[in-house]
C-alpha cells in the first residue's frame, strides 16, 4: 500500500513543472509580413482560394504568437518551390517589435489625416469603418528605413500617398472591395521602403506614388537609429 501511495504523481510537482514550460515566442510584425507574403503567392498560383486566403490573412493579424502563425502556413511552400522555412525571427525585429508603439489613424463615421512634416513611425494602423483614413507620406521625416502600414477598411476608404522615389510594396485582400498597391522600387538602395498590409470589406485601400512628388533631401529624411 505505501508503494502504491509513493509511486503516485504528486499534483503539486506537476503543476510546477507545467508552468515551468517556457512561454510561446510572440510573434513580431515581421513574422506576420511574412506569413502574409507565402499565402499571397499561394493565392496566385492557385493553391489557395479566395476565400481560404481571406480566411487565413484574417488569422494572420489574429495571431499572438509564432507557434499560431505555423499552422497558416505549413502545407504551402515558400517562394520558389522550396519548402518553407520554420519562422525564425532576427532577434532585433523581436526587441524592436516589443518596444515600437503603433501609431493608430481611426476613422468610424468621420475622417482622420495624418500629412505635412511628421515623424512616421515603425508601424501604423489604419481603421476605418464608414469613414476615410488619408496617410500622406510625401513630406515625412523616416526614422527607420522599414515601415508598415496596417489596414482595414470596412464600408470605409484608406488612402496611402508616397514619394515617387521610395519602394512602396504591399499585401492585402479585398472581400466585396477594393485592395490595391501600386508598387513601387526605389534606384537608390538605401531609401525608405514602406510596405502596406490590408483587409477590405466593402470598402476600398489604396496605395500609390503622389505624381510629381520626390524626395530631394532623401538621405536627410532617414533618421536611421543606430
Amino acid at each position: 500500500m505505501d508503494l502504491e501511495k509513493h509511486a503516485q504523481p504528486d499534483p503539486a510537482k506537476a503543476d510546477l513543472v507545467k508552468h515551468a514550460e517556457p512561454p510561446a515566442l510572440r510573434a513580431s510584425d515581421a513574422d506576420r509580413d511574412r506569413t502574409a507574403d507565402i499565402l499571397r503567392d499561394a493565392l496566385a498560383e492557385g493553391r489557395l482560394d479566395a476565400q481560404e486566403h481571406s480566411d487565413r490573412i484574417e488569422a494572420v493579424y489574429r495571431a499572438k504568437t509564432v507557434g499560431e502563425l505555423e499552422p497558416l502556413v505549413q502545407d504551402l511552400p515558400a517562394s520558389g518551390g522550396r519548402r518553407r522555412p520554420a519562422l525564425a525571427p532576427d532577434p532585433r525585429e523581436v526587441e524592436e517589435a516589443g518596444t515600437a508603439v503603433a501609431e493608430n489613424l481611426i476613422a468610424v463615421f468621420s475622417a482622420s489625416t495624418r500629412k505635412g512634416r511628421w515623424r512616421v513611425g515603425r508601424r501604423t494602423n489604419a481603421f476605418s469603418l464608414f469613414g476615410s483614413v488619408e496617410i500622406d507620406l510625401t513630406e515625412a521625416l523616416f526614422e527607420q528605413r522599414l515601415t508598415v502600414i496596417n489596414a482595414t477598411a470596412i464600408f470605409g476608404n484608406v488612402e496611402v500617398r508616397v514619394p515617387e522615389n521610395l519602394t512602396l510594396r504591399g499585401s492585402g485582400t479585398g472581400v466585396f472591395g477594393n485592395f490595391e498597391v501600386s508598387t513601387l522600387e526605389a534606384e537608390d538602395p538605401e531609401a525608405p521602403v514602406v510596405v502596406v498590409n490590408g483587409y477590405s470589406v466593402f470598402g476600398n485601400i489604396e496605395a500609390k506614388p503622389r505624381r510629381g512628388k520626390r524626395v530631394a533631401d532623401l538621405h536627410d529624411r532617414l533618421r536611421k537609429r543606430l
